[in-house]
């Protein structure tokens, strides 16, 4: 949730801010709604110094003036009840519709309506060239025996898949492999609940806007996770932490679960576009002064995981209409699939400043006083699309796959092979 304070003191730099994002609907009622709140506030936070002026008069009455001062109490008292509830329901719409509001983009987040309008920063790593014609993931996969969309998809319908034999093992590989990686640079290994309650949903953000990518286990009234992110925010929703022990970072390791909603047709096999799949993503809490410098450190590390898997990708900063509702700032990196011949999103980080925090009452103390903390996340390892990236870009001639000289510590192999 933004600070509302902004939409009071400066709704044109608001609006200017939000035209990055091509505009957002609501924002005229959120402040036509703060208005009347605001007005509501007023007159019960007038009424309450009277009412208290009232019963301090009542001690001090003469006895023949008591129950006149008895009875102007009343009336102030009986006036509040009246009065408090409706402060209550207008607070109540206040924050409903602030809720749909986004984050504001920060000032280096490019203009544009979609992903056509992202920008590409650079590339890093050359692509192959390869001798013969390189395979997609999927056949690369099912010849290697290392997973079985068929199967998965008749015990639980499309887009579900069984890991199966090394494919396994590489998994593990590559989030043992990452949690170290991150753990050398601070990040504490984290496995957090997979369900969580709505305050943590709405907290990060997710809700309202992203809601119909969400499974509900509506008997208990929970949620699946769709990335680490939720629970590793909600840890410590409602705390204050001290300033000196920031930043406070976390390397999340979870199955991730999302409808994908609004996919129908795109990557119906394989490991890209699944319901169910692991993740380790980083996860920190911050101050403002600090905010875009551990920015730069979660990026830091998703290109040194990248690079030591040698796998090639570009850098895509994310235009203003193609920012998810709680982030400032998102940068993409997007892997070169040689099999596919096109670039496929891997790792992405966001500053979500105190869009979440606000949300989530998380505030540090330090010298100057309390503050919202800033939150920010990234991924370290989607497991699914990073096989992908390195089956198409490991690929011999063969049909066996290398596996990248870092990694093999943590597979075991150094190669995988078609089944004899």
């Amino acid at each position: 949730m933004i600070d509302l304070r902004l939409l009071r003191e400066d709704p044109d730099a608001v609006r200017a801010a939000y035209s990055k994002r091509g505009g957002v609907k609501g924002l005229d009622e959120v402040i036509a709604a703060d208005a009347v709140y605001r007005e509501r506030l007023k007159e019960v936070e007038e009424l309450r110094a009277e009412q208290n002026r009232a019963s301090k008069a009542i001690g001090n009455a003469a006895p023949d003036d008591r129950p006149a001062a008895i009875a102007e109490a009343k009336e102030l008292s009986d006036r509040l009840k009246e009065l408090e509830p409706v402060l209550e329901e207008v607070q109540q719409k206040l924050e409903s519709l602030a809720a749909h509001l986004p984050n504001l983009p920060h000032s280096s987040v490019p203009e544009g309506a979609s992903e056509d309008d992202n920008v590409i920063e650079r590339e890093v790593g050359e692509r192959r060239d390869f001798d013969f014609e390189p395979k997609d993931h999927v056949e690369l996969g099912e010849a290697l025996g290392i997973f079985d969309s068929e199967r998965g998809a008749k015990t639980s319908g499309s887009r579900f898949v069984y890991l199966t034999g090394n494919g396994v093992l590489l998994e593990l590989a590559l989030v043992r492999f990452a949690l170290e990686r991150l753990s050398e640079r601070g990040f504490k290994p984290m496995a957090p609940p997979l369900l969580v309650r709505e305050h943590a949903m709405y907290g990060t953000g997710f809700f309202p806007a992203d809601e119909f990518e969400i499974y509900r286990l509506e008997r208990d009234d929970l949620y699946l996770i769709g990335t680490s992110e939720v629970p590793l925010a909600a840890y410590h929703s409602g705390e204050v932490l001290d300033a000196a022990d920031l930043p406070v970072r976390y390397a999340g390791f979870s199955p991730c679960f999302r409808r994908e909603a609004g996919s129908y047709g795109k990557d119906t096999k394989g490991l890209i576009r699944v319901h169910q799949f692991d993740k380790v993503e980083q996860f920190s809490l911050t101050t403002a002064e600090d905010s875009w410098d551990e920015f730069a450190t979660i990026r830091a590390n998703e290109e040194m995981i990248l690079q030591a898997l040698e796998i090639p990708y570009r850098v895509a900063v994310m235009c203003g209409g193609d920012l998810g509702s709680s982030a400032a700032k998102k940068v993409d990196h997007e892997a070169w699939l040689p099999g596919a011949q096109r670039y496929l999103e891997l790792t992405s980080a966001s500053n979500t400043t105190d869009y979440q925090s606000r949300r989530l009452k998380i505030r540090h103390r330090g010298k100057e006083g309390t503050a919202l903390v800033h939150t920010l996340n990234g991924t370290a390892v989607a497991v699914g699309r990073t096989i992908v990236a390195l089956l198409e870009n490991h690929q011999q001639a063969d049909g066996s796959v290398d596996i990248p000289e870092a990694l093999r510590p943590y597979t075991g192999f150094s190669k995988l092979t078609p089944p004899a």
